[in-house]
């Protein structure tokens, strides 16, 4: 768990110097996250109650024109890639290993925020959110505290569409959020279009 912890502190430096977009709020859900992880690893398993660890991944291309966006087949919501750690103490490559399950891609990589920031940390975390999963079935209701990295991927690239999306396509930016009246989804297009301009300056 020491992995996922130095992760969250880092992302916490992060945010103190650089105010991207809902900083505050990000800096306040730091502390729920670092309690889950007084549970142990099993905050890693999806059978925990009363939520676990996921790690996502909003994918963008090189040039940070475009997201990659799945309509979630039972939510029925345009969301970014992801799923359960399932014990899995590395939740970057958990994103990474979702994204490509779920998409099909064979090239997604870690986005070098570390380096538009002059940071050493590797994997940087992209955003956190934590969100209420109802119940469906024997699962109860449960919280996902959902760790989230950005991928650079190639639009170009043949998707493929898995039993959990109802479809998957690449949407320009400008376009993402009038598929997603979700705030965390506005919020991590907000921050894309903000490291973009960090980018361009870097």
């Amino acid at each position: 768990m020491n992995r996922i912890r130095e992760s969250l502190q880092a992302y916490g430096q992060f945010l103190k110097s650089n105010p991207s977009p809902d900083h505050v709020a990000q800096t306040e859900q730091l502390p729920r996250f670092l309690e889950l992880m007084g549970h142990g690893p099993e905050a890693l398993l999806r059978t925990h109650s009363p939520g676990h660890f996921t790690g996502s991944a909003l994918v963008t291309d090189s040039r940070m024109e475009q997201v990659l966006l799945t309509h979630h087949a039972k939510l029925g919501l345009w969301l970014q890639l992801g799923g359960h750690a399932d014990g899995d103490m590395d939740l970057a490559s958990v994103a990474l290993r979702e994204a490509e399950e779920e998409s099909g891609l064979g090239n997604v990589a870690l986005f070098p925020l570390g380096e538009v920031f002059d940071l050493s940390a590797e994997g940087l975390i992209f955003d956190l959110d934590i969100h209420p999963i109802p119940a469906r079935g024997a699962e109860p209701a449960h919280y996902h505290y959902d760790v989230r990295y950005l991928l650079i991927g190639n639009p170009q690239e043949p998707l493929k569409i898995t039993p959990e999306s109802k479809d998957l396509k690449w949407v320009p930016l400008s376009d993402a959020y009038g598929l997603s009246s979700e705030w965390s989804m506005h919020r991590q297009f907000d921050k894309l279009s903000w490291l973009r301009k960090q980018w361009a300056s870097a």
